[in-house]
């Protein structure tokens, strides 16, 4: 099913059912899935690598050239985009740097338009990109995540799972698992909402609370706070609170504090 207009290299590897609108351009050694969509004017350029259930809007680019001014155009990479995920009109996807290496969408990943993932950035499933949401190079961002329209993250963040970040956000540093923030770096509590749709119980929200209060409240550093509640009481946490408190542990560009209004 390939619109006549859609220019479609025959070395690239095509499942079944699949459907190629008018003027897309499939490159050399793209991959798509089973009953994949791209619609007119997409791009998939080579070194895409697409799942199975995944549309890709008008005008999108997927596997493009990283925007990094050393690399080597010859350098044999990745963008690797999860089963059930859609890239709405004009979204942008880089390929990685490093050879062999991947710029990854987890399943079910959904990119409003105009947004944009850098080059070896790693998104895990359910992640939503609002319009014009900007992740720079190597940002990893967790599970079930939400972005606001015009967002912008530094390169080598890492944004937890279950975060909501609020519109126009601009993110120098790491964001904690299930927390909401919004302004520049400026933590606004757990994100309440976001636990409850994702079925967490009651008790693992307020042990949840007091892992927020302890670590990021506190006038200590947060690997240190994080790493003495791991040894004290690391049997009693629930496996959610423990992925909190492990989560401080990494990183090198240290971690949002609560701002204004923050609790």
């Amino acid at each position: 099913m390939i619109h006549p207009s859609a220019i479609v290299s025959a070395k690239a590897k095509l499942g079944s059912a699949v459907k190629i609108g008018p003027y897309a351009v499939i490159e050399d050694g793209v991959e798509i899935g089973d009953e994949s969509i791209v619609e007119s004017h997409a791009v998939l350029r080579e070194g895409a690598c697409i799942g199975k259930s995944v549309t890709v809007g008008n005008f999108a680019a997927i596997g493009g050239l990283p925007q990094d001014l050393s690399f080597d155009p010859a350098t044999r990479s990745y963008a690797r985009i999860g089963d059930g995920t859609t890239i709405r009109e004009g979204a942008t996807v880089n390929r990685a740097t490093a050879e062999e290496g991947s710029t990854v969408l987890g399943e079910n990943c959904f990119l409003m338009a105009g947004s944009h993932v850098g080059h070896d950035c790693q998104l895990g499933k359910r992640v939503i990109l609002a319009n014009e949401v900007m992740l720079a190079g190597h940002v990893a961002v967790g599970d079930s995540s939400f972005f606001g329209g015009g967002v912008g993250v530094h390169q080598f963040c890492r944004i937890g799972e279950g975060a909501m970040v609020g519109g126009h956000a601009s993110l120098t540093m790491d964001v904690p698992p299930f927390t909401t923030v919004a302004e520049r770096n400026a933590l606004f509590g757990l994100n309440l909402i976001g636990l409850r749709r994702l079925g967490f119980s009651r008790d693992t929200i307020k042990q949840l609370q007091g892992c927020y209060r302890s670590v990021l409240m506190d006038t200590g550093k947060p690997q240190d706070l994080a790493s003495a509640l791991l040894e004290r009481d690391g049997a009693d946490w629930s496996e959610e609170a423990r992925r909190f408190l492990t989560f401080f542990l990494e990183g090198k560009r240290g971690f949002a504090r609560p701002g204004r209004g923050g609790k």
